[in-house]
């Protein structure tokens, strides 16, 4: 029987199994026309974003000049090729996260920062406004130490910035990308489908420095 919260992370032993099998995603992103999937052209770096429900998270990130493709899906957790309503239980451990594929010399992984922590706020635990659960929860993964450690020093400032204003401390949880697994295809630029579908990301209105 499960009795956890919603807002109580699972262990990897009460976590569901998930599958094998890969769901299937669009070939082409809809908006940039790049592809979703691996491999990429060689020069390109990646990030990982949790701030709520990845089809408002995803739809910032294409934005920003210098993104060659997003995707959205599921890290932070344990099980294998989670469906969303798997994930929807809070038993796969899983965050809703955005895939951010770009070219380093024309944004920087700082700048990807500044939109992430100035378009979500990152001080509510397990949740994101309305939403709440393990699975809306602030996440930032990396894929090199310099991205972990910058991540890491841009929180620091942040929750500087975020004190002299009254606000509390930041949550988001800051690790090594182990696994990302792509949502169904349906999640895939659903705001570049659905032009008035649900946006859901409460902002501290506190702006990251700029010197920063």
């Amino acid at each position: 029987m499960w009795f956890k919260s919603k807002s109580e992370l699972v262990h990897e032993g009460e976590a569901l199994p998930g599958r094998a099998e890969e769901f299937s995603v669009p070939e082409q992103h809809r908006v940039l026309g790049t592809p979703l999937r691996p491999p990429f052209p060689d020069g390109l770096e990646r990030a990982v974003f949790g701030m709520g429900c990845f089809w408002g998270a995803e739809e910032l990130f294409w934005k920003v000049p210098g993104v060659y493709t997003t995707a959205v899906g599921y890290a932070g957790g344990f099980t294998a090729n989670p469906s969303y309503e798997e994930v929807c239980t809070g038993r796969t451990g899983h965050t809703e996260v955005a895939l951010v594929v770009y070219d380093p010399e024309k944004v920087t992984y700082g700048q990807l920062l500044r939109v992430f922590w100035e378009r979500h706020d990152p001080t509510q635990g397990m949740r994101q406004g309305n939403d709440v659960g393990t699975q809306y929860r602030s996440v930032i993964l990396t894929s090199s130490d310099g991205q972990l450690e910058e991540a890491k020093r841009s929180r620091d400032i942040y929750q500087e910035v975020l004190r002299g204003h009254g606000n509390g401390d930041i949550t988001t949880e800051i690790a090594p990308e182990t696994s990302f697994f792509y949502a169904e295809a349906y999640h895939q630029q659903y705001l570049a489908v659905h032009v008035n579908g649900y946006r859901c990301h409460s902002t501290t209105g506190v702006p990251f420095p700029e010197d920063s």
